[in-house]
């Protein structure tokens, strides 16, 4: 039978103990971080939005702010854990009158918009696993006239099971020469060929 002083019990199970903890420990961290381990993917995302115009006219032709429906569809190929490119459209399902604010002049012009759509090559930047910036530019098309755009966004996003996630997103769109506007949408994105 294994004998062992006394005084020397506490320390030689404390140690064994340590050793055994350690291990198991580090099994556990390097499996956490295999699972963990980035591969590139694409990703589609669908979001409800409400797109908001400071610059709104009327009927009368008297300012008001517009909240605006809007559906969005996103693609996304994530190439890198922290950088991603994409093409993120807005369509915003509702007629509505804008005055140019941004258009250089003394008049300001009042025009109708109808249903446009706002598509964007979007550059993404992923400091960690929720959150994401946005930057890129674009166009927002209708059948009136057509502007070329710049839009800067945050997204916060969460993971489910089996390669889903829910995100919430907050943009700005500037209409070089028209107007801006920004939104608000919270969707559901699925993510395709990752490992």
């Amino acid at each position: 039978m294994f004998y062992i002083n006394h005084p020397f019990k506490n320390i030689f199970l404390s140690a064994v103990f340590f050793v055994v903890t350690s291990f198991f420990s580090n099994k556990i961290i390097a499996q956490e971080n295999e699972e963990k381990a980035f591969h590139p993917h694409h990703q589609i995302g669908l979001s409800i939005n409400h797109v908001h115009v400071f610059e709104g006219r009327d009927d009368e032709g008297n300012r008001e702010v517009l909240s605006l429906p809007a559906w969005g569809l996103d693609y996304t190929f994530q190439f890198h854990a922290k950088w991603g490119i994409g093409l993120h459209t807005d369509f915003i399902i509702e007629k509505f009158k804008v005055e140019k604010n941004l258009e250089n002049g003394d008049e300001k012009e009042t025009v109708e918009r109808s249903y446009p759509i706002a598509p964007a090559v979007m550059g993404i930047y992923k400091p960690n696993e929720h959150w994401s910036f946005l930057l890129g530019f674009g166009g927002e098309f209708a059948k009136e006239e057509d502007y070329f755009l710049t839009r800067a966004g945050v997204e916060y996003s969460y993971e489910l099971p089996k390669g889903w996630e829910i995100f919430g997103t907050v943009s700005y769109d500037f209409k070089w020469n028209a107007y801006d506007s920004w939104g608000i949408g919270l969707g559901i994105a699925k993510n395709f060929g990752g490992k």
